[in-house]
């Protein structure tokens, strides 16, 4: 698909994108070209692919979910300045 100059001020428009009257014609080559490679790959039959999560076919390494520090909770509320049934009471800071 082939764009023409007044395509690409119409989409900087909408887009409100301001584009310099000298760069007028690299940005409609270039956006030319980028359509141009679209159009290619809807072309490709992709019907017997399947969609890909990841490009690699590698499986994420996940260690066990296990706890690996013991409870202290007890030990800190001790030393806390002020606490109420299990929770840090805090002074409100949002009126």
């Amino acid at each position: 698909m082939t764009l023409k100059s007044e395509d690409v001020l119409n989409i900087a428009h909408l887009a409100r994108l301001h584009i310099d009257e000298d760069a007028i014609d690299q940005y409609t080559s270039d956006l030319s070209s980028i359509l141009t490679l679209v159009d290619q790959m809807n072309q490709v039959d992709s019907s017997g692919v399947v969609p890909l999560a990841n490009p690699l076919d590698a499986t994420q390494r996940l260690r066990d979910d296990e706890v690996t520090e013991i409870d202290e909770r007890d030990k800190f509320q001790q030393i806390a300045p002020d606490v109420e049934a299990g929770f840090y009471r805090v002074p409100k800071v949002i009126e």
